[in-house]
């Protein structure tokens, strides 16, 4: 005696869309971001430091080594 198994059914599932208005200034902002950290991790020698000194060279050097850009 054969037993039939019934197929399971499938439901659709909805993605939700999110309007372009609602993206556009968090993704400039983190964009904003972005570049700023870049900036600081990778062309940073002091001139336009916050902090007297070469705190900010030092707390990224690792970091600018280990992307590839020289600092010394």
């Amino acid at each position: 005696m054969s037993q039939v198994v019934a197929a399971p059914t499938t439901t659709a599932v909805e993605v939700p869309s999110i309007p372009l208005g609602q993206i556009a200034p968090w993704a400039l902002f983190f964009g904003l971001v972005a570049t700023l950290v870049l900036f600081f991790v990778s062309a940073e020698q002091g001139a336009f430091s916050l902090s007297s000194g070469t705190l900010v060279h030092e707390f990224v050097h690792d970091g600018r080594h280990l992307l590839g850009f020289p600092c010394h």
